[in-house]
């Protein structure tokens, strides 16, 4: 048994937690006021994560330290450099394997499917953050003072994603969802039960150490048919879609930071945005969760 500390217990956070609970391991899970699930096997524990001297502590004797902080996306110039810094100040103190949840913010806008050999060519400054977190961790690790690893997801099905924020709650209501994107261009959607299961497996396996990997996630699907797939999952009634104009989108943005933030993120769904994830799964014998099984969860989710 093993102890792993976790930070963070969002979704992603959570999933981690209780997977690693149930596989045996001793689990830490760290946030600013000690939530997060009840297991006999996790440690709740209320802690500034970006605290590095009480990081560190909490972390010592760890076998892994798993990043799955989620701050709000208006404050990641402001709320990720201190935690980033702390994360890597930890694993090295302690010898923990970092090992990072991620997204796709940090390749940019792409002309075409995003694979190993993508560059992370982001330019603006909140998605060039997540592109410049990765970066510090693989120099850390080609200085000889920590080991890390990071998992890249696409839009999550279950939280924190254009599909939990704008759909499933119409969609279950049989009320028409207005989406602030296309509705027919292919986009990649990653299951955090696949986050979770690829992290815990790249923090164990040194072949994964100094590389970023893409998270297994089904074919790509359109929004339109997401979201028929899932309300026939769910057993409601077709969806029925429509789209916001951009104008509308910017100017809800003058009174929202979600759709206000929405803007920078908005190339990814004005072209097919897709990932090839065969190379993780390949080498890790990982396969992502069946899709159905995955939306009825999602429907099941209050």
């Amino acid at each position: 048994m093993s102890l792993h500390v976790i930070v963070g217990a969002g979704r992603v956070g959570a999933t981690t937690a209780e997977l690693l609970a149930d596989q045996g391991e001793r689990v830490r899970l760290i946030t600013r006021h000690g939530s997060g699930p009840e297991h006999p096997a996790i440690e709740r524990v209320a802690a500034d994560a970006t605290d590095a001297g009480r990081l560190s502590d909490l972390t010592e004797s760890a076998a892994a330290l798993y990043n799955c902080a989620s701050p709000l996306y208006h404050r990641w110039l402001t709320d990720w450099p201190p935690l980033a810094s702390a994360l890597l100040t930890a694993a090295e103190r302690s010898g923990a394997v970092l090992a990072t949840a991620s997204n796709l913010h940090g390749y940019g806008p792409v002309d075409t499917t995003i694979t190993p050999q993508t560059p992370l060519a982001a330019t603006h400054p909140k998605l060039r953050i997540r592109a410049e977190m990765w970066r510090d961790a693989l120099a850390a690790q080609r200085a000889g003072r920590l080991r890390a690893t990071e998992v890249r997801a696409s839009d999550y099905l279950e939280a924190n994603s254009i599909f939990s924020f704008v759909l499933k709650v119409p969609l279950l209501a049989g009320k028409r969802a207005w989406v602030p994107a296309e509705l027919d261009l292919p986009h990649s959607w990653t299951s955090t039960v696949d986050v979770a299961s690829t992290l815990v497996t790249v923090a164990r396996d040194e072949r994964a150490w100094g590389t970023a990997w893409l998270v297994p996630s089904n074919p790509p699907l359109t929004i339109r048919e997401l979201a028929g797939r899932f309300t026939r999952v769910a057993g409601a009634p077709e969806p029925k879609l429509s789209t916001v104009p951009y104008p509308v989108l910017w100017t809800g943005g003058l009174f929202s930071p979600l759709l206000r933030e929405l803007r920078t993120t908005r190339y990814q769904f004005t072209r097919p945005f897709v990932i090839d994830s065969s190379h993780t799964e390949r080498s890790f014998g990982l396969a992502p969760v069946d899709l159905d099984v995955a939306l009825a969860s999602v429907a099941k989710q209050t």
